[in-house]
Parts: structure tokens; sequence; C-alpha cells
């Protein structure tokens, strides 16, 4: 990797991690012997969820879904969640957001659908955060849903039922997700499971 800059006495490199947890950090000079090492813990991100009903705060899981958590703090980052709804509340299944503003007026994707990532040690349990997709297994953009049970019928079973891609928990606030879930729902513009008075999602912002 080439440096970012450097001085007669300073090099500086910019690295970018690939997994959360305790990593060795090691530097080996021309000759091949090590002249530094260094452990250090690199923390899972976290991001809030600030809405109408209360901030829920979700733990995202990099090591085991790394392109649903780049492609999500991408959209993070981007702030394209200021704004947007919970439009899909079904009690006893999932609640669902992040693709509709109110009035259930689409927000067009920013970035290309990505990969399914499923098969790879998570589940689709309650307080999980997971991606939205169409029938595509491949469709995913930027909608994604908190189960409110163990959602087992929608783990990965075959390569016919790929299911959908967790890559995250929800680590505090999941009592204002059961909330999100209680409000009445109805039928807006042909979509099922609307809740009533909309419920918004006022942004969303990476602490960690």
């Amino acid at each position: 990797q080439a440096p970012v800059s450097k001085s007669a006495t300073e090099i500086v490199y910019q690295c970018k991690l690939k997994a959360t947890g305790v990593t060795q950090f090691e530097i080996v000079d021309t000759s091949g012997q090590t002249v530094f090492t260094k452990a250090f813990n690199v923390p899972a991100p976290r991001v809030v969820i600030e809405s109408s009903e209360g901030d829920i705060e979700v733990e995202l899981n990099p090591n085991k879904a790394p392109v649903s958590v780049d492609n999500f703090l991408a959209y993070v980052q981007a702030g394209f969640y200021q704004d947007l709804i919970f439009h899909r509340v079904i009690p006893g299944f999932v609640v669902q957001g992040g693709g509709f503003a109110s009035g259930l007026q689409q927000r067009a994707a920013l970035f290309p659908p990505i990969n399914l990532e499923t098969n790879r040690g998570l589940r689709n349990s309650r307080a999980s955060i997971a991606m939205a997709r169409t029938n595509d297994p491949n469709s995913a953009t930027s909608q994604f849903f908190v189960n409110l049970v163990d959602n087992v019928s929608l783990d990965f079973s075959s390569e016919t039922s790929p299911g959908y891609a967790v890559f995250g928990q929800v680590v505090r606030g999941m009592e204002v997700i059961d909330t999100i879930a209680s409000k009445p729902t109805g039928t807006v513009s042909g979509f099922s499971d609307v809740p009533v008075t909309d419920i918004v999602i006022k942004k969303l912002t990476r602490i960690q």
C-alpha cells in the first residue's frame, strides 16, 4: 500500500479495517524483521435510529455481513434515512422502514443493489436487523426491518429459499420497536400494514 504522506523522518499510511474484535498491528521492515507490534480492539459499529417514538440503537456485524454493513453505513453517511417512515408494521413479525417518506413517496436508492449475505451464522431472531428485498435475492438497497419474534422462516434453508440477510442487532430501544408494532395500521395506495399515523425516522447517526 502506498503511503498517504511522507517526510524525511515520517511515513504515514492509512488502513481500512475489515473486521471487529482484537486486531494485531505489525510493522515489518524491508528485511522481513518485525520492528513494531501492537494489539488493539476494534469495536463493532453502532448506529442510532432516531424516530418519532424514541431512539433505537443497533450494533452491526461486519465480520459476518460485511457487504450489508458497508451498504447500510453508506446510506447512513449520506443522510439518506432522514425524514423517512416505518411503512410496514406487522405485529408478531417485523417492523420495516428505510425506503418511503410520508404519503408513501418512495425515495430513490443511492447505490446499486447488493448481493445477499445469508447462511453465515446470523439468524432472523427477535431484535435482529436485516435487509429487506424483493423476490430477487440480490435486490436489497436501503430498506431494513427489525424482527419482532424469532422468524425462522426468514432464515436460509436452501438455494431455492435463500432467506433474508441479518447484519446486526438492536442493543437498546427494543421497547420502542415493540411500541411501533402496537400502532394501528391500514391500507394506503395499495400497501397493507401501513401505520395510520406516520412513524417518522428522523435520522440515523453512526455513534461508533
